[in-house]
């Protein structure tokens, strides 16, 4: 080989060489775009998922004192004035000190719900446990909760969405389905839990989605915040059901 070939083939091999140098460094810079595209994404969500509960957790709190206010004007406000009645009326002491009593336990009751240590310190079950006495306790509806399984404490954030989720399917069924009845059931099995909860409203057609008003639409966003699934099902004059899954690895 003679040195103009060896010449060449050195070109050659410096050519290649530096191609291979381009290709890696546009690699090595297209890379790095993607990753810090992919950090950016992620402290975006991180954002999104903070501001949702923070998000739920102000309208949790602000569900439990428009409860007290329609508390305190008709349920307590009721109590007063029948006990005020009894006494112009000489009712008997018994009666009116029953009345006077009922109405101090619902007082009681509320000053729990306004208390902020009160609300940080319930457990997840506790507080949906207080939700379905207190719409018993106020005749709204016949309500009923059911665990099944060892309660799993899932991370304080998660329950705090669920909390929400259930919240509006409550609000909903009070404020629109019409229903008697309310069923709640928690099943925890170990790598789940799953929980379901029905009334007997008068429904609406759940495979129209347009349907669907804000919250029961809310309800969909926020299992997806979790990672958890949910399935709400309905027919018309035969109420409304939703099926929340979520996974304890998720």
């Amino acid at each position: 080989m003679d040195e103009k070939q060896i010449n060449e083939l050195f070109l050659m091999f410096s050519i290649v060489a530096i191609l291979i140098a381009i290709v890696l460094v546009t690699l090595f810079i297209v890379f790095q775009k993607r990753k810090n595209k992919l950090l950016l994404q992620q402290k975006e969500a991180e954002k999104h998922y903070e501001k949702e509960i923070n998000s739920s957790k102000i309208e949790i709190r602000e569900e439990a004192f428009r409860n007290i206010s329609w508390e305190l004007h008709d349920n307590i406000g009721q109590l007063i004035t029948l006990a005020k009645l009894q006494i112009q009326n000489d009712d008997d002491k018994q009666l009116v000190d029953k009345t006077l009593t009922k109405a101090l336990t619902e007082l009681r009751v509320l000053s729990k719900l306004a208390n902020p240590e009160a609300l940080k310190a319930i457990s997840f079950v506790d507080a949906l446990e207080q939700e379905i006495n207190r719409f018993n306790r106020l005749n709204y509806l016949k309500a009923n909760i059911k665990i099944e399984g060892k309660v799993n404490v899932l991370d304080s954030k998660v329950e705090t969405v669920l909390f929400r989720i259930l919240q509006e399917f409550f609000s909903n069924t009070i404020k629109h389905a019409k229903a008697t009845e309310l069923s709640l059931t928690l099943n925890y099995t170990n790598n789940q839990l799953q929980i379901c909860i029905s009334d007997n409203g008068i429904g609406f057609n759940s495979e129209k989605t347009d349907n669907r008003g804000i919250g029961l639409s809310n309800i969909d966003k926020r299992a997806q915040l979790i990672g958890a699934k949910s399935e709400i099902t309905s027919l018309l004059n035969e109420g409304t059901k939703l099926t929340i899954t979520y996974f304890y690895n998720s």
